[in-house]
């Protein structure tokens, strides 16, 4: 060990990071393995005022995306990202080395390790035979009498495994756990199937946290703007804890263009198609004997189960696609999620397996 690697936090020395697409990197020319969307659009960037401190929470970017989400100004509070939410979750109502989160794997791996590097623990419930969320059991782990579970972090769409939540089950939880402890639905892929959003369920319980992203269907990852939606009194306590500037002004402009009503017919058709990109391959990975399962899909994102995927991972790599290998998750054994790309991409992925 070097002479200052013993100087950080035991957790932190111990941690395995998060891997993300770009850090695991990968040679290829078809990128399918961070569920980006496959094209951008152009934005005007007015510079006058970078001599300037952003504003804490841009009022015209808040009051944009208010409007989209159908909530008022002050139960939303706009983030460097979903990520950036998760953990001023976990820093704002978790007491480190007392209190711990719950998570429902195989999920999102954020939520894991945003509490680790807080010194957070981490309490599991896994997901059901059908991988969807055991509600009872969560509800239990939660009002169990020694239970110091703050937050519940639930991903739908989940990733990777595209499961929903169930509402009338979510609504007895979030009745259940009230007082006690924070429900979280992380809704990045929302605008994939909007209609299952659990936003209206806001105002009638102070204990439920939406987290959404303008990475996805926006088609703006490299911006790093996401939102968190809650009630008042929950983004009080967050807006205390986040940085003072979270919000940089160019990334501002960017943001509040994609939320006008041109870039919201943009993203609309974008989703639009994806969305029918992902019905044409699903039905195509059902036709082939390489593949053993295909995971219910409701983001831009499939995962299948092959009966090779050490294989299937390269071959695809061969082909410079870039795919994101689940193999080694626990329960996800000869997993593969695909991201869903434009048609040429998906032609692509699906001559490779066709190959095989």
């Amino acid at each position: 060990m070097s002479n200052t690697q013993h100087l950080a936090r035991k957790t932190v020395q111990a941690l395995t990071p998060y891997l993300s697409a770009r850090r695991i990197g990968g040679k290829g020319h078809i990128w399918l393995n961070a569920n980006e969307a496959p094209d951008c659009s152009e934005y005007q960037l007015d510079s006058s005022k970078l001599n300037r401190y952003p504003e804490f929470q841009p009022p015209a970017l808040i009051n944009a995306y208010a409007s989209y989400a159908g909530v008022n100004n002050e139960q939303l509070l706009t983030t460097r990202g979903a990520d950036e939410s998760i953990e001023i979750l976990i820093r704002t109502f978790c007491e480190p080395g007392i209190d711990s989160i719950l998570i429902c794997p195989p999920t999102y791996g954020m939520y894991a390790i945003s509490a680790e590097t807080c010194g957070v623990a981490i309490e599991e419930v896994a997901l059901d035979a059908q991988f969807d969320v055991d509600y009872f059991a969560v509800e239990q782990a939660v009002n169990k009498s020694d239970s110091q579970v703050k937050i519940v972090f639930l991903c739908a769409p989940n990733n990777p495994t595209g499961n929903m939540l169930d509402r009338e089950k979510l609504v007895h939880l979030l009745q259940a756990t009230a007082g006690k402890a924070l429900i979280v639905a992380d809704e990045a892929y929302i605008e994939f199937c909007p209609e299952r959003s659990q936003v209206d369920l806001i105002a009638q319980h102070e204990n439920l946290v939406l987290t959404r992203t303008l990475s996805k269907a926006f088609a703006l990852a490299a911006i790093r703007c996401g939102f968190t939606i809650a009630q008042a009194p929950v983004i009080a306590m967050l807006s205390k804890v986040i940085a003072p500037y979270p919000m940089p002004e160019p990334i501002a402009q960017i943001a509040t263009q994609a939320l006008s009503e041109k870039g919201l017919a943009v993203m609309l058709e974008r989703v639009a198609i994806l969305n029918n990109n992902r019905q044409l391959l699903q039905q195509a990975l059902n036709e082939l004997d390489c593949v053993t399962e295909v995971f219910p899909a409701t983001g831009n994102f499939v995962l299948v189960r092959f009966k090779d995927s050490a294989k299937v991972f390269a071959a695809f790599a061969n082909n410079g696609i870039i795919m994101r290998d689940f193999a080694t998750k626990k329960r996800l054994e000869n997993c593969i999620r695909i991201t869903i790309g434009n048609q040429a991409e998906m032609e692509a992925t699906l001559t490779t397996l066709k190959s095989l």
